[in-house]
């Protein structure tokens, strides 16, 4: 009897481990096979970079009153109107892409990181940067708002006459 009993011990732990042991397995294949679904999935799914359109409807032109420069951060633009026209300026400093900042008391547009300053106009009269901010491509569609391309930089200087 002390022999059987010990057979019969000894069996039920091999069992207890091999159960054990294709429980934990199975776990792990499970594991596995829920990761590499996540993985798949995430590669599968289409990569794409949405970004806003680079042309900002600026209102009304009348917004704008003259002699004034309104600068549009959430744009990165300067909209300015002279006696000549409306005209839009990148709010971008051509030295090293900082955002550039509208000064009024002083009158002229200033970059807070490396000190370059414009006038109103974009040119240059102090600081790092190589060249002026560059003017925007400006006009009025049929409803009589003001777009601005931000994308499209004008080699000479062009005014939206109202």
């Amino acid at each position: 009897m002390p022999g059987e009993a010990k057979k019969a011990c000894s069996g039920a732990c091999e069992e207890c481990s091999r159960r054990r042991f294709t429980a934990v397995g199975l776990g792990a294949v499970a594991i596995a096979g829920a990761g590499s679904a996540v993985f798949g999935y995430s590669f599968l799914s289409p990569n794409a970079l949405y970004e806003p359109s680079p042309i900002v409807d600026a209102g009304k032109p009348d917004r704008y009153p003259l002699d004034s420069v309104t600068p549009d951060v959430a744009s990165g633009l300067y909209i300015v109107h002279r006696a000549e026209g409306i005209y839009a300026l990148s709010a971008v400093c051509t030295h090293l892409g900082c955002l550039t900042a509208w000064k009024p008391d002083l009158g002229i547009i200033a970059c807070p990181c490396h000190g370059s300053k414009f006038h109103a106009d974009g040119i240059k009269f102090e600081g790092p940067a190589p060249r002026p901010l560059p003017w925007l491509k400006t006009w009025v569609n049929d409803d009589g708002n003001l777009l601005i391309d931000r994308s499209e930089p004008l080699t000479q200087k062009q005014f939206v006459r109202i």
